[in-house]
């Protein structure tokens, strides 16, 4: 079966076998465990995590693929170490998990922030995501120029991230326009929102203090507070009251966030 890749659905398959190998060194995938891949596309990086002993659940949302995979993985398949379903990643839901899990997955670029958010934010969280996502995101995520966005606080506050490497546009077939960077997302909690009314203000209260990049930081939020109010909680937080949003730390945001929602 000969299947032509979609551009509408982000499809660019990796075609590296040692890239292949890093992202689930990565991921440090032990036998047994169990893995949620998304995107398989055309198998490469279902074999490989297949070939670490891990039970895998692949979530495949074109038909043709899907078909594809079905006949190409059909021991797997019958043996039990394969489940393979054919839905889109952004309907499915993570209750139907019965144990902890792991995401491996080469995503396709265009849903990338969804993606992220719907297991970040999710009931029953992932132990870690080892992405393969757009260079520029990936960097974006990990903050690298030392700036923060609302991408890189809304991973930071669930977990740790890293980003692992460059990985090129070379590498895929057919090729995309940028390069790529596998990044790991790991001890992921949600410790920092005790409540889920906590976590809902601080999402909004980062979407507000990030409206208007060119202002400072306690002038974008005066649309949600009294100015004294603010100037308060900036002083006793010791945090300058001409700081931009995106020179703002993920530990003076919850501090923010906790002191704005009393």
């Amino acid at each position: 079966m000969i299947h032509y890749p979609k551009k509408s659905l982000g499809q660019n398959f990796l075609k590296s076998e040692n890239i292949l190998n890093l992202i689930c060194q990565t991921s440090s995938i032990k036998e047994g465990e169990v893995v949620l891949e998304i995107g398989p596309g055309k198998g490469s990086l279902t074999k490989k995590i297949l070939s670490f002993g891990a039970l895998v659940i692949a979530i495949e949302k074109d038909n043709e693929l899907f078909a594809f995979l079905k006949e190409k993985f059909n021991q797997e398949i019958d043996e039990g170490k394969l489940k393979l379903l054919n839905q889109d990643i952004l309907d499915w839901q993570t209750n139907e998990m019965k144990a902890d899990y792991k995401i491996v997955a080469n995503i396709p670029y265009n849903i990338t922030g969804l993606i992220i958010k719907k297991f970040l934010s999710d009931k029953k969280l992932p132990k870690s995501m080892t992405l393969l996502v757009q260079k520029e995101v990936a960097e974006r995520i990990v903050a690298r120029n030392n700036k923060e966005s609302i991408l890189s606080l809304s991973v930071k506050a669930y977990g740790q991230v890293k980003y692992i490497k460059k990985v090129s546009k070379k590498l895929f077939s057919p090729p995309p326009k940028v390069d790529s960077a596998i990044i790991n997302i790991f001890n992921i909690s949600k410790n920092n929102f005790p409540k889920k009314e906590l976590e809902n203000k601080f999402f909004s209260l980062i979407k507000i203090g990030f409206s208007h990049k060119r202002k400072v930081l306690i002038k974008n939020l005066e649309i949600i507070a009294p100015k004294e109010k603010l100037e308060k909680c900036f002083q006793e937080l010791k945090i300058d009251t001409k700081i931009r949003p995106e020179d703002v730390s993920l530990d003076k945001w919850l501090e923010l966030n906790k002191k704005l929602s009393k």
